[in-house]
């Protein structure tokens, strides 16, 4: 393991960004957990029973300070607005078409997607053909479809990125505001919220095109975006009645994510100014070769992992219901106890997400070649450096 580590820090270029990197993968592992702590499959009845969703912060509302440690999708988007701006204008100094550079960037994104659909289109099947109550069918479906909804929204920010890469994040949050304005002040319809699942996100994506552009390479920007982006937070749910949880909660009136609200942008400035702030304390650790390689497998898996975790909970949640109903999994999520029970299931949850990569990491990697994967990020980034070289050449 040493010597894997050891070849895939000498095989990154020197002048790679590795904190981009390590933040990208804080973010896919943040939202893991979240959906891990935060998401129950309750059993209905005795053991044959069917399976609803719950969720502690339901029960326990106090504890909401969770969903603000790992709901972590603005630091997602505020990376990929930054690699996505920086790769295009490389693509563009290479010669590479706008259309060529898109399908490079969304293919490895949903050629994924195919075997999550597949998969459960099959399973789906298979479980109503067996008895399975629709209801329960239809939850686990709506669990598993979910994080398309990110993918789907991170695809079109990404093709916008001729159009994003200049523009001030300021405008975005002036379309949230208002919408919010509209929404909870003056009485306009609900649907009227879904304008903000664009806009909303597309704020720490610029956010990210703004890094791009060298204007938040102070300190004094992460501490404006940190301390700015916690002041307006707070202030919308102390006093104009924000939900407190950055998560959906079932059957809360107004959820901050569902769709985006303004405090969750707030919130999400508030995170992407931690980020900024965070940069080099990243790249010191990068430099020990056992986190680097760490980091660069995680973010070769980065959408395995992403679109198969909730599918390793739910296996783990059916598979054992004929044991009875387990404490942590299968029981209401309403007192400390489960809370601590559920965080003993977490190495199981993990363990079952890492068969599913096993099984479905070729649809994002690709074949696996004999040398491992240490092969595979030493290629990689022997590639983005060929890249760059080219680009320097073409200069």
């Amino acid at each position: 393991m040493r010597r894997s580590a050891a070849q895939v820090d000498a095989a990154t270029p020197a002048g790679r960004d590795r904190a981009v990197d390590a933040l990208r993968a804080f973010a896919i592992l943040g939202v893991v957990l979240g959906h891990w702590l935060v998401t129950a499959l309750v059993a209905d009845g005795d053991a044959g029973g069917g399976l609803h969703t719950a969720s502690p912060l339901h029960h326990m509302p106090w504890l909401a300070p969770i969903s603000w440690a790992f709901q972590t999708l603005a630091v997602f988007f505020l990376v990929g607005g930054h690699v996505a701006t920086r790769g295009y204008t490389s693509a563009r100094e290479r010669g590479t078409t706008y259309t060529q550079w898109l399908a490079s960037r969304l293919s490895r994104l949903f050629k994924p997607v195919a075997a999550v659909l597949s998969l459960w289109t099959v399973a789906s099947v298979l479980l109503l053909l067996s008895g399975t109550e629709t209801d329960t069918v239809r939850t686990l479906l709506r669990l598993t479809l979910s994080p398309l909804w990110f993918l789907l929204v991170f695809a079109a920010l990404t093709a916008a990125t001729p159009l994003l890469r200049r523009l001030h994040p300021l405008w975005p949050l002036a379309v949230v505001l208002h919408v919010d304005l509209l929404r909870f002040g003056l009485g306009a319809p609900d649907w009227l919220g879904w304008v903000n699942l664009a806009a909303g996100w597309m704020v720490p994506f610029t956010v990210g095109a703004a890094w791009t552009r060298g204007e938040l390479e102070r300190r004094r920007a992460g501490w404006i975006l940190l301390t700015g982006g916690t002041a307006a937070t707070a202030a919308l749910v102390v006093w104009a009645g924000y939900p407190a949880s950055m998560v959906g909660v079932p059957g809360a009136g107004v959820s901050n994510l569902n769709p985006p609200t303004l405090a969750a942008v707030t919130f999400g400035l508030a995170q992407c100014g931690l980020a900024l702030l965070l940069r080099e304390p990243l790249r010191r650790a990068m430099r020990r070769p056992p986190a680097w390689a760490a980091v660069a497998l995680l973010n070769l898996s980065a959408m395995t992992i992403f679109l198969w975790h909730q599918t390793a909970l739910m296996a783990t949640t059916a598979t054992s219901l004929t044991a009875g109903h387990l404490p942590g999994l299968h029981t209401p999520p309403d007192d400390l106890a489960w809370v601590a029970a559920r965080l003993a299931w977490l190495p199981v949850f993990t363990a079952v997400l890492a068969l599913c990569w096993t099984a479905f990491r070729t649809y994002e990697q690709g074949p696996r070649r004999p040398k491992g994967h240490a092969s595979r990020v030493v290629r990689t980034h022997r590639s983005h450096e060929s890249h760059k070289t080219k680009a320097q050449n073409h200069a």
